[in-house]
């Protein structure tokens, strides 16, 4: 099967080239042209800018008065603090970015999310980072080895998806969104286009199919988030998970949130079983 063209796009004026350049032939801004994959002939409903809230595009224009509010039924994740900086739990069919410094304990809560909300949901948990017997080692040290989830080891997106479409979990994890790729474009896992062509993808699954997302980010030494800055905008949340190296004390707050208020801020503690609320923090400040 032959490979898909690929384009180069501006980020600044947004002119297309066939082939990529250092100055932009337009618009003469340098190290700007950034990969893409090419839009084909195909219906808009059915193309890969079909929108990222799932269905848009697909119904007619109506009156806001006529969209019934839906009321949201928020699935706790059985972590207290955790639920509170989502705003009182997680929402079906929503998308969360949580980014931090590398092993701060990222993959550690949402292995013990996923294994709380595993118990009476369907959850998949999808790492490109680690193998399948680190994540099973973990578990173990954890306590958490009798879950019931599912793992995959997978970095492809389109098999990530198929994958989703055949196991219809009610909540998914992707660790990380800096490892998936799309073999639509030729640039490697990682890339400002594979992020965010990998992201909309899955984004675009969540909407659809209801199902609750986890993506996991990476962070540059400046501590925002790596990749293209329209990740930010795609996804519903974005946690930053903090703390110092030399404390076992994490901070999980909400940068944004489409479902609840950005002032909420979480409290956890780092153990030999992983990671455990707590439940007074101003006794912890005081002390010191």
């Amino acid at each position: 099967m032959a490979r898909a063209k690929v384009l180069y796009s501006c980020t600044e004026c947004g002119a297309t080239s066939p082939k990529w350049m250092g100055q932009c032939a337009d618009c003469g801004a340098w190290n700007t042209l950034t990969e893409i994959a090419p839009t084909t002939t195909a219906p808009a409903r059915s193309g890969r800018f079909g929108g990222y809230a799932g269905t848009a595009g697909a119904q007619p224009v109506q009156h806001l008065s006529d969209v019934p509010p839906d009321d949201v039924q928020r699935q706790p994740t059985g972590i207290g603090e955790f639920d509170r900086v989502l705003g009182g739990g997680l929402v079906p069919g929503s998308v969360v970015l949580i980014g931090g410094d590398p092993g701060i304990g990222k993959s550690t809560l949402l292995l013990q999310t996923v294994v709380g909300m595993g118990r009476d949901k369907r959850a998949l948990y999808v790492t490109g980072e680690e193998s399948l017997q680190q994540v099973s080692l973990r578990a173990h040290r954890l306590g958490l080895a009798a879950s019931d989830i599912r793992l995959l080891s997978e970095t492809r997106v389109e098999n990530i998806l198929a994958t989703a479409a055949q196991e219809r979990p009610d909540v998914m994890v992707v660790d990380s969104i800096q490892t998936v790729y799309t073999e639509q474009l030729q640039s490697a896992p990682g890339a400002v286009a594979q992020v965010r062509e990998s992201a909309a993808q899955l984004v675009r699954h969540a909407k659809q199919t209801g199902t609750a997302l986890f993506l996991v980010g990476h962070v540059t030494k400046e501590g925002t988030l790596a990749g293209p800055r329209v990740l930010e905008h795609m996804v519903d949340t974005v946690l930053y998970f903090e703390g110092d190296s030399g404390s076992r004390y994490r901070l999980i707050r909400a940068f944004k949130n489409r479902f609840g208020a950005v002032n909420e801020l979480g409290v956890f503690a780092m153990t030999d079983r992983g990671l455990r609320e707590v439940s007074n923090p101003s006794a912890i400040f005081l002390s010191r």
